[in-house]
């Protein structure tokens, strides 16, 4: 379901099919042709009269007979009058001017026949004018000149008319029945609230006004790509039932100087117009950035048009009901004169959903789909933290082609679980083919891994363990955790590097050899242990400090000249806490692992037979094993 959009400038003059199609032009571009060949050989007709056309021999007859008076030569055509008109086969009398023509191959003695029978003698110069001449040279004329009208009307109507490039590219929704409003948007309850008081606003501005409150004139929609933040656009456009414009960043940006800021200036003047109206800026970052920000220094017309939307905020007027609405994923690079009081002076975060609301969001995706009776959908909830809207709907799109691929007329669990399998660890590489031993380093790997986690205390349950190849491993251990977890423990997190750690050390302990496989393992472990030191205080000689430095992209210029807060003894001992971390984890593992030896080899050997085991399946491994 949609708003319906509509072009907001000069709409009413526009042609209600649009640009002229180029089979209706060329059949009337054809019918034009037509009409001047008729009306040629009409007007051709009309001064030539009545006139019979006789052959050449009847003609030198009458000349011998001295019925003829007059003649014309010009080229090789001969008209003339005659004395009496000729009598036809069936006694009538026909016409006494006549129309012939010199044969091919001349006549010498015509000359002299004219002569000597009295016959008056005119002579012309051949006449230049043809139909097919006026023709060849008309109708291009005509086809290049219909050709430059249609461009013209196919330009203007798409609106990209050289003499339009800097006009308003804004769509202009109106409320219809299909319109989105909040109660198609499941979740962030929070967020909705907070639009609906613009909502209020626009509805009814005296009963803010009269206590002196005023709506903020930017509200910015702040969160990770995929959570919601254009469908909440929308639905406030739904709920609005104003006028609202609806653009992204880059529209502003046009390789011509200047159109940007001739954009925003456009926008504004028509969104004032028709107030009160509410204006959304999509991918505001694309436009916004810090000026000035970049190894190359700033870029100057993007730089101009957020200056010229700079001026067109702070010029609203007091009694101007009309609100900038603006949505990105990167509020860190915007322009900071753009975040303060009187411009975008309200931030909203529309963040990943929650269990509750994930559950809310599957019901509304799921509510046209034919699913099986044993589908429930707090549980799917469950096995998808920090999925958003967007991976959900995809979600249950993907379960829905599944089924449709096996030809099924329903979406059971089964296809779920292979969809989320699928966008998360990527495609199974059927034409992969591994060697028996590497089959089995892999199962002992993952083997490591669960056995590891089992016998742990604060670790996620395990949801699955298998080794077949996906587009991103050979082989993986999932664990989903039971609720949504916002704090994470110093033991929670030192737990969960020893699971990573895991398949190492069943390697090294059970194999006897370590291999490349534990890449993606070492690199997470590494990062979770520097996080612990540098930015959480977690470690035993540099408690309580915080020593990292907020992430800055390269592209800003910040990391070229970002300098270390600290010395290169504390690097030093920062180096050191971090391979403490590590070791101390991967100690553990080998430990639990020796210890547990009969339960590894259980689950590694079914791993080998069955390729995927549940995490049931592995609880009843280990138990059986002890």
């Amino acid at each position: 379901m949609a708003n319906e959009p509509q072009e907001p400038n000069n709409n009413d003059k526009k042609l209600p099919g649009g640009s002229p199609r180029f089979g209706t032009g060329l059949g009337a571009l054809v019918l034009v042709a037509l009409l001047m060949i008729v009306f040629v050989s009409g007007f051709g007709r009309l001064f030539q009269g009545s006139v019979e056309e006789i052959s050449y021999s009847a003609f030198k007859a009458q000349v011998a007979v001295g019925n003829v008076q007059s003649v014309t030569v010009e080229g090789d055509k001969i008209t003339g009058t005659l004395g009496k008109p000729i009598v036809g086969s069936a006694g009538a009398a026909g016409s006494k001017s006549f129309l012939t023509y010199l044969p091919s191959f001349g006549d010498p003695n015509l000359l002299q026949d004219l002569t000597k029978n009295g016959v008056v003698v005119q002579t012309r110069p051949e006449s230049q004018f043809s139909l097919l001449g006026l023709l060849l040279n008309v109708v291009p004329f005509i086809l290049i000149g219909w050709f430059l009208f249609w461009m013209y009307r196919r330009t203007r109507s798409q609106g990209d008319s050289i003499f339009s490039v800097g006009q308003n590219k804004a769509k202009l929704y109106r409320k219809t029945r299909e319109s989105v409003t909040f109660s198609d948007v499941a979740g962030i309850e929070g967020v909705k609230k907070e639009l609906s008081e613009i909502v209020d606003f626009l509805r009814t501005p005296e009963r803010y006004r009269k206590l002196g409150a005023t709506v903020p004139k930017g509200v910015l929609l702040v969160g990770p790509p995929g959570t919601g933040k254009t469908l909440l656009a929308r639905a406030l456009a739904g709920e609005a039932n104003v006028p609202f414009y609806s653009i992204s960043g880059s529209d502003f940006m046009e390789m011509f100087v200047g159109v940007g800021a001739s954009r925003v200036r456009s926008l504004f003047r028509d969104a004032k117009a028709h107030s009160p109206s509410i204006i959304f800026i999509d991918e505001l970052d694309s436009i916004g950035r810090h000026r000035g920000a970049g190894l190359g220094g700033g870029h100057d017309e993007r730089e101009q048009t957020l200056n010229q939307m700079l001026s067109e905020l702070d010029g609203f007027e007091q009694n101007d009901n009309t609100i900038v609405l603006a949505a990105t994923n990167r509020p860190d690079i915007l322009d900071p004169a753009l975040l303060r009081p009187g411009r975008f002076d309200r931030r909203v975060t529309v963040d990943r959903p929650t269990l509750k609301d994930r559950l809310e969001i599957l019901k509304v995706h799921g509510r046209n789909k034919p699913l099986e009776t044993d589908v429930d959908f707090e549980k799917i909830a469950q096995g998808t933290p920090g999925f958003t809207g967007a991976d959900l709907e995809n979600l249950l799109n993907e379960a829905a082609l599944l089924a449709a691929r096996r030809g099924m007329s329903s979406i059971g669990n089964k296809e779920i679980d292979d969809a989320r399998d699928k966008l998360l660890l990527g495609l199974e590489r059927t034409n992969f083919v591994m060697t028996d031993e590497e089959r089995k380093i892999v199962s002992y790997h993952e083997a490591g891994h669960a056995v590891v986690a089992v016998n742990l205390t604060t670790t996620d349950p395990i949801h699955k363990v298998t080794i077949i190849p996906r587009d991103n491993s050979m082989g993986v251990t999932e664990q989903l955790p039971e609720h949504d977890q916002h704090l994470y423990s110093r033991t929670y997190i030192l737990d969960r590097i020893t699971v990573m750690l895991g398949g190492r050390a069943a390697e090294d302990a059970f194999i006897g050899d370590i291999t490349s496989g534990a890449e993606n393992d070492l690199r997470e472990a590494t990062r979770l242990a520097r996080k612990m030191v540098l930015d959480w205080g977690m470690s035993k000689r540099l408690h309580n400090l915080a020593l990292g430095d907020e992430q800055h992209d390269v592209f800003l210029g910040a990391d070229i000249s970002r300098r270390r807060e600290y010395s290169e003894r504390t690097a030093q001992e920062v180096d050191d806490e971090i391979k403490s971390i590590l070791d101390r984890a991967y100690d553990k593992a080998v430990s639990i692992l020796k210890e547990k030896s009969a339960a590894l080899k259980r689950v590694a050997e079914a791993l080998l037979e069955k390729e995927e085991l549940q995490g049931k399946e592995i609880m009843a491994l280990v138990a059986a094993a002890i």
